[in-house]
């Protein structure tokens, strides 16, 4: 029977990596949502309304991402996001959640259920960093970039004119219908980066961290993680090859699915998701 899913709501729990922001909708067993780069837990807003009726639906913002709050020092690696999940969940006093990521959030998830895998009752990949592509070469003009000191100029070009964010030579490439995402949505994504000089500096930290040593350093563990996994891959990516998708169903044990969205790009979670939202069902059943 459906329970009644009541609005997501806003929250905020201290840690010892910072003050994490989040946003959950439901209740019953917990699922638990990890975007990528440059997003925040907006991207998993259809995951929230559709599948809250099953789940406690949690979509966390990352460290140097979205409402997150961290000290200047704390250092925001993918690794250092990783153990920062495991804070946010025994400050929540949650033991084991459904979980999923995206993006390079689905390589923070896979370096989470490699040191963690007793918390990880069923696990979701989508497109993401991968063994030793991190980061894909397709990105490394925007690492480039924003090294090279034109991260706020890019991201206040981005947000005063909402069609260069949509743009091939931005983040485009990244949606299979660019021209579909709302203005309301690019300002959620990127505003937070530029409310202040920390904020900036914190998003450019995390971007200089970017280094296959963290999931090369995991391989070992993931062969061994037995967690019901299902992996789901856009077969349009030009950040992540499908070929990633077949490497991590043959490296996690605990695959029972892969699935390939045809012509589905990196973002699929909010394009495709419908189609998205069926498979996560079936798998959480």
């Amino acid at each position: 029977m459906k329970t009644d899913k009541a609005s997501a709501v806003r929250r905020n729990v201290q840690t010892a990596s910072g003050r994490i922001s989040y946003v959950e909708r439901g209740s019953g067993p917990v699922a638990l949502f990890v975007h990528g780069v440059l997003l925040n837990g907006h991207l998993w807003r259809h995951q929230l309304e559709e599948l809250s009726d099953i789940r406690r639906c949690i979509a966390v913002d990352l460290l140097a991402h979205g409402e997150t709050e961290i000290a200047p020092d704390q250092d925001v690696s993918v690794t250092a996001n990783a153990e920062m999940l495991k804070q946010f969940l025994d400050a929540l006093k949650i033991n084991q959640v459904d979980l999923v990521g995206n993006d390079s959030g689905g390589g923070i998830s896979q370096i989470f259920a490699a040191l963690n895998p007793e918390r990880v009752r069923s696990f979701t990949l989508t497109d993401c960093d991968t063994h030793d592509n991190w980061p894909p070469e397709a990105f490394k003009p925007f690492l480039t970039m924003a090294a090279n000191g034109g991260l706020r100029g890019t991201l206040e070009a981005m947000l005063a004119d909402k069609s260069a964010y949509r743009s091939p030579q931005a983040l485009g490439p990244a949606y299979e219908h660019p021209e579909q995402l709302s203005d309301e949505s690019i300002e959620t994504y990127l505003r937070p980066f530029i409310r202040s000089e920390q904020r900036l500096r914190d998003l450019q930290r995390f971007l200089a961290a970017f280094d296959n040593q963290h999931t090369l350093a995991i391989e070992a563990r993931l062969k061994t993680l037995k967690a019901p996994t299902l992996i789901v891959w856009g077969t349009d990516d030009v950040y992540f090859d499908v070929k990633w998708s077949r490497w991590l169903a043959e490296t996690i044990p605990g695959t029972k699915r892969r699935v390939e969205f045809q012509g589905a790009r990196i973002f699929f979670p909010e394009e495709r998701w419908k189609e998205f939202n069926q498979e996560l069902r079936a798998h959480w059943v």
